[in-house]
């Protein structure tokens, strides 16, 4: 399958300009793949993959050569079941599937109906596509609406030195996680950037379950976490924050190599 491509040094014109999906193609640069995993135990993962303008699918990753940043994209409740291309429907790989070009390796998997999101089988994904493509280690990012929201919440804090910045959108986790959860990763976890995002009227996942984990992070010592609040958004509040290029220049603006850019 053909993806749609980008250059790099018009990355930043990109991103800082305003998105215009409508004169895209709709022809959609997502590919379908399984990975079936196994530890103690297995499991079948299904994700769509998003590789970027410039990247060369035969490519082999090798010391010195190019690396991508990867974005780690969690949907929500409603798109849960066997058919893959439904992780689709909203962020950033419905924005890809509308023709929007992205600086980032996009990996999407699915969750199993009446399944929620866990750490294992994702971890064991982000382990598979650092092998087998030209991942930038320091620069993977993890990103996800309302159940992935939760997802997102719970994986970055559990495993905070996998990630570069996290962004949890309308989700919500445990306190105890937020605190106590990494143990000796605490010092990790209180130089991982995270930006937040919530709609004040939201009817499903209350705004204080953001509250909650931003609070808890601030008083843990965190020094970039951050919370946005749409005043007038409902549940939806994912649609406006993957709509703003300002979100993708602050994730590109963070590495774990240089550490994070303050704002």
């Amino acid at each position: 399958m053909n993806f749609r491509k980008f250059a790099v040094l018009p990355l930043l014109a990109t991103l800082l300009g305003p998105m215009n999906a409508n004169a895209q193609t709709s022809n959609a640069p997502l590919s379908a793949a399984k990975l079936k995993w196994k530890s103690q135990r297995q499991g079948e993962l299904q994700y769509l993959l998003y590789l970027p303008k410039d990247y060369q699918p035969h490519y082999q990753p090798k010391p010195g050569g190019p690396r991508w940043p990867l974005l780690l994209f969690l949907h929500g409740a409603g798109e849960r079941g066997t058919d893959v291309q439904r992780v689709a429907i909203h962020g950033p790989p419905s924005l890809a599937k509308q023709g929007k070009e992205f600086p980032f390796i996009i990996v999407a998997p699915q969750c199993a109906e009446g399944q929620l999101w866990e750490n294992e089988s994702l971890l064991k994904l982000l382990d598979h596509i650092a092998a087998k493509y030209a991942v930038d280690p320091n620069r993977v990012y993890l990103t996800g609406l309302s159940m992935g929201g939760y997802g997102t919440w719970r994986l970055g804090l559990a495993h905070p030195e996998r990630f570069a910045a996290l962004v949890p959108i309308c989700g919500g986790g445990n306190m105890i996680d937020a605190m106590l959860g990494p143990g000796d990763k605490g010092a990790v976890l209180r130089d991982l950037p995270i930006w937040a995002f919530h709609g004040a009227k939201d009817s499903v996942v209350p705004l204080d379950e953001s509250e909650r984990m931003v609070n808890a992070l601030k008083k843990f010592g965190a020094n970039d976490v951050k919370l946005t609040v749409y005043p007038e958004a409902n549940h939806n509040s994912w649609t406006e924050t993957y709509n703003n290029p300002e979100l993708y220049a602050w994730l590109l603006a963070h590495s774990r190599a240089r550490g994070a850019a303050k704002k």
